[in-house]
């Protein structure tokens, strides 16, 4: 009885473990809801969406196979070629030509081994990466599908997160994790048979343990889903918070509130980094349970093969001598090795797949405006645009718009004026169809615009905004948006025509000079004159200024209003505008008021009405008037 102690004693402190882990796990509450990670698909449902991504690359996938079972021949042959070399080794007549054939055949599975291993690395990371910019594009391409209301309910620094970290963590799906999960399968399911085909005593005692492991890896796999949960999610929130306040740092220093936001910025930084400590806690926990089993079946080992090894006992007519202890050694080695890879690339795999299913919940969202099937996209329009009965509302029941409709002819410049919400913008936003409206028409040469392609209407109109958006690049890139067909002149021509040369002769390298981010080396009114020019050069049908002078200052103002004047000629104009100098020059001007149009007509007309238009223009030239004053 006393000669069994020693494995009591290893059963017991195994045992003691597995209850303090139960009753840890019944005990954890997993709030997924409260963490913001609840899982809405399937892992099976998540997986036969990505295979679309493998399915090209399919007989690069076979070819890995078979590299992968041909490496593994390593991990179950070099521990029997090393207890044979320790049986050689004591044996009466030993000779090194017996040695040497040994070492041989081990070296030349590690070559083979080291080679595949190899082959493999390679082969998946170039898949990897090709796959990891197959999906980047693909969601990139389907944000870009996204309707403004889609885009504006989503904030920037998710979207940046699901592009760029999310689909890495997919790369990293088919490059490493799932060939990993199958080749450590194969490795143990090997490691397993020729453990049993060398001595089974030993084999069973190995496999005394799996259920242990089998244990504390599931156990182990709900500490780090959450722990992967928190870090994820912690992750997305600093760069959301970092996108949309590294854009406004100029309000928060205006405002005197950096070291408000910096101690915001402090407590989402603490989370992640509590996330962090967390995830790396139970790793810290999981390896060493992992090496106490390793440990413990080594000792077992040992000691079954010493009482063996002494006795003499033989099972199934396997004798225990030196060379099986010492290959048992190496198998113990090999098998918990993938065991606990196992147990790691399953938690990445769910890391993975929780990255997969963000990503598909992009790709799940159906753009709300889409062609008709059977949509039409003409070379050119005239211009002539009417509104019938137009209702629109942002909010289901809160109308923006109301019964609204008008007329303008084709080549008209018609200019449109209300109190701030009274739906100026709302209308040209609707031309564009960055909204489809509820009720009523919208019709764009006499034909609906739901009829044309959505790229067709936006090819045909030129939008001159208040902010003026302006990319990284040079001058000439922002003028072109990387369009190759247009040349020098064209380009300094349509600068010319929006008197935007005023500016651009002076600078020391011409179209090539660098614009930093969001153009903020130029001023507000440099900035507007480069967007006329833009605007012109692709040559628009209508042209749509949205507040565009608001910004300019008065000399700049008269650089400008020379070229309005021009650009009135293009082709239809829409306007919104505050300034007098534009106002008084449309053919028409149709007055707003929430959501409804109150007054249409020349300047003249409305002020001779002495209505809201009149109202509205005397508070425009007090104001002006007192801006005036104060330059």
């Amino acid at each position: 009885m006393f000669e069994w102690y020693p494995i009591l004693v290893v059963g017991g402190i195994v045992g003691l473990f597995s209850a303090i882990f139960i009753i840890a796990y019944m005990i954890i509450h997993d709030d997924k809801a409260g963490i913001g990670f609840d899982r809405h698909m399937s892992d099976r449902e998540i997986i036969r969406n990505l295979l679309r991504y493998a399915k090209p690359h399919w007989k690069t996938f076979v070819g890995v196979l078979f590299i992968m079972l041909l490496s593994t021949a390593y991990d179950v042959l070099s521990p029997i070629v090393i207890g044979e070399i320790e049986e050689v080794l004591k044996t009466e007549g030993f000779s090194l030509p017996q040695l040497y054939s040994r070492v041989a055949v081990f070296a030349g599975i590690l070559a083979v081994s080291v080679i595949c291993l190899y082959l493999e690395m390679v082969i998946l990371q170039k898949l990897g990466q090709k796959i990891l910019s197959e999906i980047r594009e693909d969601t990139f391409k389907h944000i870009e599908s996204l309707s403004h209301a889609q885009i504006n309910s989503i904030p920037v620094g998710k979207l940046v997160t699901r592009v760029a970290n999310d689909s890495e963590a997919i790369s990293r799906l088919f490059s490493n994790i799932l060939v990993n999960l199958i080749k450590n399968f194969f490795v143990i399911l090997g490691v397993t048979v020729a453990m049993f085909i060398v001595n089974v005593e030993l084999a069973l005692m190995v496999l005394c343990f799996a259920p242990f492991i089998a244990l504390f890896s599931f156990i182990f796999r709900k500490f780090s889903r959450r722990a992967h949960r928190r870090v994820k999610d912690g992750t997305t929130d600093i760069n959301t918070f970092l996108s949309e306040h590294l854009s406004g740092m100029k309000i928060i220093q205006i405002f005197n509130r950096e070291k408000r936001k910096q101690e915001e910025f402090e407590g989402k930084n603490r989370s992640l980094w509590r996330a962090r400590r967390d995830e790396i806690m139970v790793f810290a926990v999981f390896r060493p349970i992992v090496y106490m089993l390793y440990i413990a079946s080594v000792l077992c080992m040992l000691y079954l093969g010493a009482r063996g090894y002494i006795k003499g006992t033989t099972l199934f007519g396997k004798e225990i001598n030196s060379g099986i202890v010492v290959t048992f050694y190496f198998f113990i080695g090999t098998f918990f090795n993938p065991i606990q890879n196992l147990a790691e690339q399953f938690n990445r795999l769910q890391s993975a797949l929780a990255s997969a299913e963000k990503i598909q919940s992009i790709m799940a969202m159906k753009p709300d405006i889409v062609d008709e099937p059977d949509a039409i996209d003409p070379e050119h329009i005239r211009g002539e645009i009417e509104f019938r009965n137009v209702w629109f509302s942002y909010v289901p029941g809160e109308w923006v718009l109301q019964d609204v409709s008008f007329h303008i002819n084709a080549g008209e410049t018609v200019a449109f004026v209300g109190s701030t919400g009274s739906g100026k913008t709302t209308i040209l936003s609707l031309l564009c169809r960055n909204y489809d409206i509820q009720k009523g028409e919208i019709l764009l040469d006499g034909i609906n615009i739901r009829r044309y392609k959505v790229s067709c209407l936006r090819r045909h109109m030129g939008q001159m905004l208040q902010d003026v958006f302006l990319f990284s690049g040079t001058i000439r890139s922002n003028l072109a948006l990387r369009e190759e067909s247009f040349t020098d002149e064209q380009l300094l021509e349509a600068c010319r025509f929006v008197n935007a040369d005023s500016f651009l002769s002076k600078l020391k390298n011409g179209l090539d000079e660098e614009v930093r981010e969001r153009g903020n080396n130029f001023s507000a009114g440099q900035r507007q004159l480069l967007s006329f020019a833009r605007t012109v050069l692709h040559r628009p049908e209508i042209m749509i200024l949205d507040e565009a002078t608001a910004n300019i200052d008065t000399e700049t103002e008269q650089l400008i209003q020379q070229s309005l004047e021009k650009m009135m000629t293009i082709g239809t104009m829409l306007v919104v505008a505050h300034r007098l100098s534009t106002i008084r020059g449309a053919d028409r001007i149709i007055v707003l008021s929430h959501g409804k149009i109150c007054e249409m007509g020349t300047h003249e007309e409305l002020i001779a009405q002495k209505g809201r238009y009149y109202q509205l223009y005397e508070q425009t030239v007090l104001r002006e008037k007192q801006k005036n004053e104060e330059e």
